[in-house]
């Protein structure tokens, strides 16, 4: 009896200890918040926002949106990761949105669909503003 007390509490703590290792995230976060949003949102959320001043002329062009559009979408998705991730409430739902919207604008920069990525920028304006004014104090607000 005392032997199967024993094996069922190692079986017990070799269960915790593994529970406890798949929740540690292999993830690194190698930039800061503000790092992320000027080097990498914000450039890449510009070519869609700009896209109404002129469509890419060639498919090299097509191709370097496509990547901006990819790169915005899986943005929202460093935004989620464990370590920047403010809440598991707002900033969640905020962050989907900016994967949502990048992830649209992808599919229509891969369809060469101007018309559609013009669309997408009051979205992509939506998804922005949200988030802003959920989490930048003093957003919008002048003196």
């Amino acid at each position: 009896m005392k032997k199967t007390a024993g094996l069922l509490l190692v079986c017990a703590l070799v269960c915790a200890v593994a529970a406890a290792m798949a929740q540690e995230a292999p993830f690194q976060a190698v930039g800061s918040m503000s790092q992320l949003m000027i080097n990498i949102v914000y450039p890449t959320s510009n070519a869609i926002f700009y896209i109404a001043r002129g469509a890419p002329k060639n498919q090299l062009e097509w191709d370097e949106l496509a990547n901006s559009a990819l790169t915005l979408a899986e943005s929202g998705n460093l935004l989620m990761m464990p370590g920047r991730s403010r809440d598991n409430d707002k900033w969640i739902t905020d962050a989907k949105l900016l994967v949502d919207v990048g992830a649209e604008a992808y599919r229509a920069a891969r369809a060469k669909d101007a018309d559609r990525l013009t669309a997408l920028s009051d979205q992509l304006n939506t998804a922005c503003v949200q988030c802003h004014q959920d989490y930048r104090p003093n957003y919008r607000k002048r003196k």
